[in-house]
C-alpha cells in the first residue's frame, strides 16, 4: 500500500522565515499563493511584467515580481506554470538565481522526469501535486476542507526535503485529506497514460465513435448525442461516489449484464494493445519529445487537430441541446468564470 501522511505528519514551521516564490499565477499558481499566505507562510508571486494576472495577485495583496526577481528571493521556488513553457523559463530566470539549499516544488513531474529542467545537485526537488484544479482546490481550503496530493521527493540536497514538502502540503491544506508518497516518474507517467487512454483520449474517441455508429445508422444525432455523451455524467458521478461497483448497484440490471457482456467485446485485448503501446511511448520520452517539439514548432498540427474536433457533428447538436438545460449552462458559466479569474 502506498504510503499517506495527514495533519500530524506536517508543520508548516519548516517553512517559517522563508520566502515562498509562486512562479506563475494561472489555475494551480493563485491557489498555492493563496492557500499558503492564509497559512501564516510568507508568499512571493513570479510573473512577467505583461502578465494579466499582475494585477489579480497584487489585488490579493501579494507582492509581485518578475520572475528572476521571486527566484532570487525565494527560499522555496514554486514552479506552477505550463509544462511547455517552463524549460525555457526555468533557464533564463530561475536556473541563475539558484542557489545551495533552496527548494525547487513542481506541481507535475514532466520537466523533472523528462530532463527538460535539470536542477543543480545543491538543491531539494519536490513535488506536491493537489489532485483537483487549482479553483477547487482554493473553494475547499476557504471551506476547512482538504484535497488530497502526491508527494514525491527527487532530490534531498538539504536533508530535509520531505519536512520542506510536507510543510507545503500542510499550507495548502491538504494533509487534512492526506497525501500519498510518490516519485515524479510515477506521478509523470500515470498521469499522462490516464489522460491519453481514458480520462481524455479513451473517453472522447469512445463518446465519438458511439455517436458516429449510432447516427451512421440512421438514428437522429440528437439521441444519439442523449445517450452516448450528456447520460455519460450520470455514470461518471455514481462511479466518482462509490467505485464502478456502486453504479452498477445504482443501474438497472439490464444495463449491469449488458456491462458484463458487451463491455469486454469493445474495449478489448486489442485495446489493450494498444493502450501498451502508448504507456511504452510515455516511458521511452517519445511523446514528450513530440508534444515539445510541437510547441516549438508553433503548434501547428495541435491546432489543426482542435479545430477540426471543434466542427465534428456533435460539437454543433450538443451545443444546441444544451439551450434546453439552462442548469448545465449555469454550471458551466461559474466554472469558467472561476478559471479565467486564475488564468495566466
Amino acid at each position: 500500500m502506498a504510503k499517506a501522511y495527514y495533519e500530524n505528519d506536517g508543520d508548516v514551521k519548516h517553512l517559517a522565515g522563508k520566502t515562498v516564490a509562486v512562479i506563475g499565477y494561472g489555475s494551480q499558481g493563485h491557489a498555492h499563493a493563496l492557500n499558503l499566505r492564509d497559512s501564516g507562510l510568507k508568499v512571493i508571486v513570479g510573473l512577467p511584467a505583461t502578465s494579466q494576472s499582475r494585477a489579480k495577485a497584487q489585488a490579493q495583496k501579494l507582492e509581485v515580481f518578475d520572475p528572476a526577481e521571486a527566484a532570487k528571493r525565494g527560499d522555496l521556488i514554486a514552479m506552477l506554470v505550463p509544462d511547455p513553457p517552463m524549460a525555457q523559463l526555468y533557464k533564463k530566470d530561475i536556473e541563475p538565481n539558484l542557489t545551495a539549499g533552496k527548494a525547487l516544488l513542481f506541481a507535475h513531474g514532466f520537466n523533472i522526469h523528462y530532463k527538460f529542467v535539470q536542477p543543480p545537485k545543491n538543491v531539494d526537488v519536490i513535488m506536491i501535486a493537489p489532485k483537483c484544479p487549482g479553483h477547487r482546490l482554493r473553494e475547499l481550503f476557504t471551506e476547512g476542507i482538504g484535497v488530497p496530493s502526491l508527494l514525491a521527493v527527487e532530490q534531498d540536497a538539504t536533508g530535509q526535503a520531505e519536512q520542506k514538502a510536507l510543510a507545503y502540503a500542510k499550507g495548502l491544506g491538504s494533509l487534512k485529506a492526506g497525501v500519498i508518497r510518490t516519485t515524479f516518474k510515477e506521478e509523470t507517467e500515470t498521469d499522462l497514460f490516464g489522460e491519453q487512454t481514458v480520462l481524455c483520449g479513451g473517453v472522447s474517441a469512445l463518446i465519438n465513435s458511439g455517436f458516429e455508429t449510432l447516427v451512421q445508422a440512421g438514428y437522429q444525432p440528437e439521441i444519439a448525442y442523449f445517450e452516448c455523451l450528456h447520460e455519460l455524467k450520470l455514470i461518471v458521478d455514481l462511479i466518482y461516489q462509490g467505485g464502478i461497483k456502486y453504479m452498477r448497484y445504482s443501474v438497472s440490471d439490464t444495463a449491469e449484464y449488458g456491462d458484463y457482456t458487451r463491455g469486454p467485446r469493445v474495449i478489448d485485448d486489442h485495446v489493450r494493445e494498444s493502450m501498451k503501446k502508448v504507456l511504452e511511448e510515455i516511458q521511452n520520452g517519445k511523446f514528450a519529445k513530440e508534444w515539445m517539439d510541437e510547441n516549438t514548432s508553433g503548434r501547428k498540427k495541435f491546432m489543426g487537430m482542435r479545430n477540426e474536433a471543434s466542427a465534428r457533428l456533435i460539437e454543433k447538436v450538443g451545443s444546441e441541446l444544451r439551450k434546453m438545460m439552462p442548469w448545465i449552462q449555469t454550471a458551466k458559466e461559474e466554472v469558467t468564470a472561476a478559471q479565467a479569474q486564475a488564468r495566466t
